[in-house]
């Protein structure tokens, strides 16, 4: 039996309610007490603006906010903390790039990749710059196994091309791109800045940024245990200090003169007005959480979950189930049940306890290639266990039952 890596006592909304199975994992992770302690604990303890107040309650809440850009930094391998950037998650941080690296570089005639796997995150934004500049977006295809074909990769990119925005896992499937390959495919053959959007890698995977080789890497603090609201762009600094501010106001700026402005340092020039200093020091509680627990210790228990869980899918009648493997996969699980729509049948498993999601997953050019509308997806995390998937078999063995009876 797989009993959940963290307790559920550690999560309140989980403890109160022992019927629930959670499996919309990949959507927004729950919370555990300590995260919640720490939100509170800032409000309670050091609620004062950071940066701008010359008394003892500012500065403990500049040095608590300080403090957990360098928690952030160290879990995602990124040597220089300032090079981390405060965002309310990967979809702001993927507009920033494409805002302000993007418009300050990229013209008629340049190249755009991407790649048929993405979240609109990192797929709607470098449509609208190429709409906008006039250079050509161009779609990298899938294998069979919903995985990024490497050799289409290798034949998309060329010294035209400005960009490469690629997903480290996809949302949507689960399948984990081969990074440090892909990465090596592109440098070999451009001079592209590389943009990943790691919102599914983060909470999963080890990952160092700084030895990855790339420019730009996003993620969201929610899917990784942290509060909504808050995530990061981590960039290098020299393609950061180059580019223009995203926005305007307090705290970005150095001087204001009548006629024109000059921008503060990093990471300050990427963060106007009142910092989200309370889910900043949440989303650094979260991530000792995880490293308590042991990343190759998530990574592990997420995995013996999958294969029970996709062995049980499968053998049920009717199933289909999307990306490669359990071992080249996040923990989830992405499926259809002939003639039933994924919403009916999220409605019904929902009448048995169980969690999931149902629609496209933000990912509509990758449901298009797989043929469908949408598809039905249980996620797991640290939290989940044996009776999160024998719910699930259960609850769509009994759906199956209630669509036989109608037919």
């Amino acid at each position: 039996m797989l009993a959940p890596l963290a307790p559920r006592s550690d999560f309140p909304l989980l403890a109160a309610n022992p019927g629930l199975h959670y499996l919309d994992s990949a959507a927004t992770a729950q919370k555990p007490a300590a995260v919640l302690d720490a939100l509170r604990g800032f409000y309670e303890t050091a609620n004062a603006n950071p940066h701008r107040g010359a008394y003892a309650l500012s500065a403990r809440a500049t040095d608590l906010y300080h403090d957990a850009r360098a928690t952030i930094a160290r879990f995602v391998g990124v040597a220089d903390s300032d090079c981390v950037i405060f965002t309310r998650g990967t979809t702001e941080a993927m507009n920033l790039v494409a805002s302000s690296w993007g418009r300050a570089n990229v013209r008629a005639g340049d190249e755009i990749v991407t790649t048929a796997l993405e979240h609109h995150a990192n797929f709607v934004p470098w449509q609208q710059l190429a709409l906008a500049t006039g250079a050509t977006l161009r779609i990298v295809e899938l294998t069979g196994q919903q995985t990024i074909d490497l050799d289409q990769l290798r034949e998309a990119v060329n010294t035209r091309t400005k960009v490469v925005a690629i997903t480290h896992v996809s949302n949507a499937v689960g399948a984990i791109t081969p990074l440090a390959e892909a990465v090596h495919i592109i440098r070999a053959r451009s001079a592209a800045v590389i943009v990943v959007d790691g919102a599914q890698a983060v909470p999963h995977l080890s990952v160092n940024f700084d030895a990855l080789d790339i420019d730009f890497y996003a993620f969201s603090g929610h899917k990784l245990l942290g509060p909504m609201g808050i995530g990061c762009l981590v960039g290098r600094r020299s393609q950061l200090e180059k580019m223009p501010p995203y926005q305007f106001g307090g705290d970005m700026i150095e001087w204001v003169r009548d006629t024109d402005s000059t921008w503060n340092v990093l990471p300050h020039k990427f963060e106007a007005g009142t910092p989200n200093a309370a889910d900043a020091v949440a989303l650094a509680a979260a991530i000792r959480y995880l490293e308590a627990l042991g990343m190759d210790n998530v990574r592990a228990h997420e995995v013996a979950l999958l294969e029970r869980a996709e062995a049980a899918v499968r053998a049920l009648p009717g199933v289909t189930v999307y990306g490669p493997p359990p071992a080249q996969r996040s923990g989830v699980l992405s499926f259809s049940l002939a003639d039933v729509h994924p919403h009916d049948l999220a409605t019904i498993l929902d009448q048995h306890g169980v969690c999931i999601r149902a629609g496209h997953h933000c990912a509509q050019p990758l449901m298009r290639r797989l043929g469908v509308s949408a598809t039905a997806r249980a996620s797991f995390y640290v939290y989940s266990d044996d009776t999160d998937v024998d719910a699930l078999v259960g609850a769509l063995t009994a759906a199956q039952r209630i669509f036989a009876s109608t037919e």
